[in-house]
C-alpha cells in the first residue's frame, strides 16, 4: 500500500537575515512567492518580528476564510545569515580572532586556479 505523505511533509523555505546600512537587521523570504519580512535592532528582535509576521499572515487567511497558499502549508523557515548578522546573533564567537584568518582563507581560495 502506498501512502501519500505529502500533507505531512514540511516545506523548507529560506529566511535571509541581513544587516542594513543603518545597523538594523532585516529578514525576508527569498524562495517563496509570499512576502514575509521582519525587522529589528538585533537579530533576535528581527526573528521575533518575522515570526510574528508569519503568525499574522496565518490569522489573516483564517479570518478571511481563505485557504493558505500551498507554499505556506506546513512551512518551516530555515534562517540563513550574512556574516555580520551571524556574528551579532552568535555573539559568543570572537570576531576579532577569526576575521583576519577568514580574509586570508578567502584570498587563498580566490587565488586557486583549476
Amino acid at each position: 500500500m502506498i501512502l501519500s505523505a505529502k500533507k505531512n511533509i514540511n516545506m523548507k523555505a529560506t529566511a535571509l537575515i541581513e544587516r542594513g546600512k543603518d545597523g538594523t537587521f532585516g529578514i525576508f523570504t527569498s524562495d517563496i512567492n509570499s512576502v514575509i519580512i521582519g525587522e529589528g535592532n538585533t537579530v533576535a528582535e528581527a526573528k521575533a518580528d518575522f515570526e510574528n509576521s508569519v503568525k499574522e499572515i496565518f490569522e489573516m487567511y483564517a479570518e478571511e476564510g481563505k485557504n493558505l497558499p500551498d507554499e505556506l502549508k506546513n512551512v518551516e523557515f530555515v534562517y540563513k545569515y550574512d556574516m555580520t548578522s551571524m556574528f551579532d546573533y552568535y555573539d559568543w564567537i570572537n570576531v576579532t580572532k577569526i576575521e583576519n584568518p577568514l580574509h586570508q582563507l578567502g584570498n587563498e581560495m580566490a587565488a586557486i586556479r583549476l
